[in-house]
């Protein structure tokens, strides 16, 4: 059952010690969850919404900015505000997880398409993330991860071939590259390590993505580790920053009676990421 947005200008009350913006908020989340508006769908203007409420510009325009701020609008110059798009959500740290897992365990189905499956010589900076010697063979698979038919994420991987031979046959479209390696290889990842920053796509980036170009992108690079300390995975990843957002999970332990945080990434120098 939908709901006019004059129905809800009752809910402003002038009266209430409530602040206008937060019941206009209130008001705006209602209207968007009773008519369960979709993405790209559009908001009344700013005008429209001050004669409908009778309230100050300011205070409209204060309201569409904190709901822009939590991802339900975007606002767009000269055209107004629309419904944001669902942002994928991925674990950071504490969990050693994949693309495919985050995404399965959240009951979404992604599916990669596979643009280079092959051996190639290491080159200087994969021979260095890998500790391994330049011109070692290595496996690079550049996949597009695809969910609910949208492009995601462009990610290229490197394994050191010896350790994984044959898996340039698989087929990687719809299985994660992680529950291959442990079933089929035997190689167990216990720990990563993890960098992230913002970064500005390229016009290849832009094509493989369907982005333009003032859209930023997500930055992940890692280095997987086996139980023995040796890197078995070096990858680069871009995240639509449209579409991806990244959730952290930090837990207090004490040690040796002292409070501390176990992290996997040191936000310090993410910055200075390659």
């Amino acid at each position: 059952m939908n709901i006019r947005i004059e129905e809800l200008a009752k809910d402003i009350k002038k009266d209430s010690p409530i602040p206008y913006y937060i019941q206009l908020k209130d008001a705006l989340l209602r209207f968007i969850e009773i008519n369960q508006l979709k993405s790209e769908e559009q908001l009344p203007g700013e005008h429209d919404l001050c004669k409908i409420f009778d309230l100050s510009r300011t205070v409209i325009r204060q309201t569409l900015s904190i709901l822009e701020q939590e991802g339900i609008i975007v606002r767009r110059k000269g055209k107004g505000a629309f419904i944001a798009s669902k942002k994928i959500t991925e674990s950071l740290v504490q969990k050693l997880t994949g693309f495919y897992q985050d995404m399965t365990e959240r009951g979404v189905a992604p599916v990669s398409k596979v643009l280079i499956q092959k051996v190639v010589p290491a080159n200087e900076l994969v021979s260095e993330k890998l500790k391994i010697k330049h011109g070692t063979p290595v496996l690079v698979i550049e996949r597009l991860r695809y969910v609910d038919d949208e492009p995601i994420v462009l990610v290229t991987t490197f394994l050191p071939y010896k350790m994984c031979m044959g898996i340039e046959k698989e087929d990687l479209t719809h299985q994660s590259l992680y529950e291959l390696l442990d079933t089929k290889y035997n190689i167990v990842i216990a720990r990563g390590e993890r960098t992230i920053e913002a970064v500005l796509p390229g016009k290849e980036q832009c094509r493989l993505l369907n982005i333009t170009k003032d859209i930023p992108l997500i930055k992940l690079e890692s280095i997987s580790y086996l139980n023995s300390g040796v890197p078995i995975e070096y990858y680069c990843a871009y995240h639509r920053g449209d579409k991806s957002r990244f959730k952290v999970e930090l837990v207090r332990v004490e040690e040796r009676g002292k409070l501390k945080t176990p992290l996997s990434n040191n936000f310090n120098n993410i910055p200075e990421s390659n």
